[in-house]
């Protein structure tokens, strides 16, 4: 399989993540009331949950949880109460609902440490590689 570099800022670029964050949204079922992809810089998304918290997924720190305060379709998300659920910037998507469970339960990091896995500024670290993973397997 050859290696597929996206040129930043693209099209192609900004909806790179769909195919992870849509793997995602499809293991946590029930839970998920609505999402949504955000701006870039860094590229993030918000899955808003049925009981009225949210996820919020970017490409430095990865997935966190909390109270939804503001947010909207290409805006970032505000959250109150933040807990990071860890796991690396892409955890597979089969383990984000017990990541779920664990950050609801209390477990991870709060606001008072802010995981910074990767610069968004840095595009040719192999980042984007990983999520063309999933992109693949969308349009497989």
């Amino acid at each position: 399989m050859a290696i597929r570099h996206v040129e930043p800022y693209t099209d192609e670029w900004r909806e790179q993540p769909v195919g992870y964050l849509r793997r995602v949204v499809d293991r946590l079922g029930a839970e998920v009331a609505d999402w949504w992809e955000g701006p870039c810089d860094p590229r993030d998304a918000t899955v808003r949950l049925a009981d009225g918290d949210a996820l919020v997924w970017d490409e430095e720190s990865g997935w966190r949880l909390g109270s939804f305060v503001s947010g909207g379709r290409g805006r970032h998300t505000e959250l109150a109460d933040v807990r990071y659920l860890g796991g690396g910037l892409l955890p597979r998507p089969d383990r984000v609902p017990a990541a779920l469970g664990d950050a609801r339960a209390g477990v991870g990091s709060s606001t008072a440490w802010r995981p910074c896995y990767r610069s968004h500024r840095n595009c040719r670290d192999g980042f984007d590689v990983a999520l063309d993973f999933y992109t693949r397997l969308v349009d497989a």
